[in-house]
């Protein structure tokens, strides 16, 4: 019941981040700075919650009436083997973003991109590998 309670939050909430931006995006059609893309991020943000939340909604109501469906989902999405591809998939694509990031930024310092832009990239950047580091101490240390 609480898991079928947040999907309807994230239908409305959805709507409403839609409506706000689609709202503010025809009134305040001059606007400047910050201001000017916050109905784009509303929009982006409201399709983004409605959709995951219709998907939600319409998957539960179709499994609703068949628990045996729902059982055998539950079971291959905890089988240990499924657990051990998604985990092995996560790594590759974290190896991939490394270095698809790092040259990323280096396209941006050739092209001169707005400074800003580039020294948020290389926090970001730092922060995932720096987090990365951690997380293998931390798994280290328990096995």
């Amino acid at each position: 019941m609480k898991r079928k309670g947040r999907t309807y939050a994230a239908v409305i909430i959805g709507l409403l981040l839609l409506a706000v931006g689609l709202f503010s995006l025809k009134m305040f059609p001059d606007s400047e700075g910050v201001v000017k893309t916050l109905p784009y991020i509303c929009i982006g943000l409201g399709c983004g919650m409605f959709g995951h939340g219709m998907g939600n909604a319409i998957g539960n109501s179709m499994l609703k009436n068949s628990p045996d469906i729902v059982r055998q989902m539950e079971i291959e999405q905890n089988d240990e083997r499924n657990v051990m591809i998604a985990s092995r998939a996560k790594a590759r694509a974290f190896d991939l973003m490394t270095f698809v990031f790092g040259a990323l930024m280096l396209c941006f310092a050739l092209m001169e991109v707005d400074l800003a832009a580039v020294l948020l990239l290389v926090a970001a950047y730092l922060f995932v590998e720096g987090y990365s580091i951690y997380c293998r101490c931390k798994l280290e240390k328990e096995m």
